[in-house]
């Protein structure tokens, strides 16, 4: 295949021997795209990047058959036939559509994360015009680049809280899945990425020169093999079982799989009977989500944990920078090119109180509801029903509920800093439009103090965190959610 194929079905092969889906057959399907324009446009960008190599297949597989199919049916029920004509409008109402759009795959409202990539993908194809096929987009900007950021952006602790891993670890003694069991361990011991895991060679551990072993593996993302990296005993241990498990079922491989890790015989499905290697789909969403349900793991509400299998690779970046561990030797283990990803995205100190403080805001609809429950005893329960009328405590964005201790007025009250953190201040709707306005001249501030390095934006990123989650909580409750 050498010049862009006419049809508006594509079969393409993947063979980028360094990739995870080396050998498959990706079947592109522009058939959907109603605008012969719209159609051509997203052809030539999928063809182009494809050749030159700028994005992976797979990647390209899942904009045109997945993300785009949302803007073209936005499309569609606005009469769009050409993106020359979209305005700053038209995305607005695009991102009004994708919120309130069901997943064609899951039959579920479409996640923050999915509508952000539906956009994304569209910014991508545009962007790419501007280089390639300037005449066929807007002249002028219609992104301005903040359109999933803000005070309503849920806030996600990207690490495993200690109290979940203590949950995790104590049922990996019980699980009956030996795939999920062992490779859980793997994931925590060198914080692959799953890709990376279920192709996993089964002569991936070769002894240390001096004591112990190492571990090493292939990073398909980066296109490039991990260095030696000294493992635990009991990762060491869990491959073995893993090797010991699947010996006999090698000989019934198919030739690309006979020397990987993760192969096992599905019971049902396309493939029962055949063996094959374990898909990140049966991983993640199958296994991991049921070992959370049948083991019971639960997050400080009395929910499910949200286990994800990236979340073991943040929690060995976070745990690694809490220890003390230099960003370098972090970067390394990881696998990133520059240290400043790895302190971006994954090491982030493991602080206890960060971890809990997002579940203990004081938050209620109404201050004359406060239960006993929130005092130390009747008598300060008492005194605050008292005088909370009489802004005793002296915030102007909610209560503190015992701002005196012994005679003295708290330090903290005093000073008027990180009292969100503090179990003993609430906040109610009233407030919500002072919250909204700290809220936007912190992020100014911040922006505007770039120029003097991270460390003065560090003095703000807590208090906007926690800002964020107190405006949508107040937001749902002034809602009736």
């Amino acid at each position: 295949m050498t010049g862009r194929p006419e049809s508006d079905e594509w079969n393409i092969i993947d063979n980028d021997k360094e990739s995870q889906y080396y050998g498959k057959n990706f079947r592109f399907d522009f058939s959907y795209i109603s605008s012969e324009i719209i159609k051509d446009i997203v052809k030539d960008y999928t063809w182009q990047n494809y050749k030159v190599g700028n994005i992976v297949l797979y990647t390209l597989y899942n904009y045109v058959n997945g993300d785009f199919y949302y803007f073209n049916n936005f499309a569609n029920t606005r009469n769009i036939t050409s993106l020359t004509e979209l305005t700053n409008i038209d995305v607005d109402y695009f991102i009004s559509y994708l919120h309130t759009t069901i997943s064609k795959e899951r039959n579920k409202p479409l996640s923050s994360g999915s509508q952000r990539k539906c956009l994304y993908v569209l910014k991508n194809i545009i962007y790419w015009c501007q280089i390639h096929r300037p005449n066929d987009v807007p002249v002028n900007e219609i992104f301005t680049g903040n359109e999933y950021t803000g005070a309503n952006r849920k806030l996600k602790i990207d690490f495993i809280p200690d109290y979940v891993v203590a949950q995790i670890n104590e049922a990996l003694k019980t699980e009956e899945n030996p795939y999920l069991k062992y490779g859980i361990i793997i994931l925590q011991s060198t914080g692959m990425r799953i890709g990376d895991l279920l192709k996993l060679r089964i002569d991936c551990i070769k002894p240390h020169p001096i004591s112990g072993y190492t571990i090493e593996w292939t990073q398909h993302k980066v296109r490039r093999n991990k260095a030696p990296m000294p493992v635990r005993t009991e990762c060491v241990a869990a491959i073995e079982n893993l090797i010991e498990l699947t010996a006999e079922l090698r000989n019934e491989a198919d030739e690309k799989d006979k020397d990987t890790l993760m192969i096992w015989r599905p019971p049902t499905g396309q493939a029962a009977g055949r063996v094959r290697v374990v898909g990140a789909v049966t991983f993640y969403y199958i296994w991991l989500d049921k070992f959370v349900r049948d083991h019971n793991i639960k997050d400080t509400n009395g929910d499910y944990f949200h286990l994800t299998t990236h979340q073991f690779r943040r929690t060995l970046g976070t745990d690694m920078l809490s220890k003390g561990t230099n960003i370098n030797v972090i970067q390394q283990v990881l696998g990133h090119s520059v240290p400043s990803v790895t302190q971006r995205f994954y090491a982030d100190v493991k602080d206890k109180e960060r971890a809990e403080v997002f579940s203990n805001i004081g938050i209620i609809g109404n201050i004359n509801q406060i239960q006993s429950s929130a005092f130390d005893s009747i008598t300060e329960f008492e005194w605050f029903k008292a005088n909370k009328d009489k802004c005793v405590a002296g915030l102007c964005d909610g209560y503190c509920t015992k701002p005196v201790t012994d005679g003295n007025i708290c330090p903290r009250l005093l000073k008027r800093q990180k009292c969100y953190t503090c179990s003993r201040y609430i906040t109610t709707p009233e407030y919500l439009e002072t919250h909204r306005q700290h809220l936007a001249n912190l992020e100014r501030q911040m922006e505007e103090g770039k120029i003097y390095g991270e460390h003065y934006a560090e003095h703000f990123i807590t208090t906007i965190q926690v800002l964020k989650v107190i405006i949508e909580r107040l937001e749902g409750l002034q809602n009736g959610n």
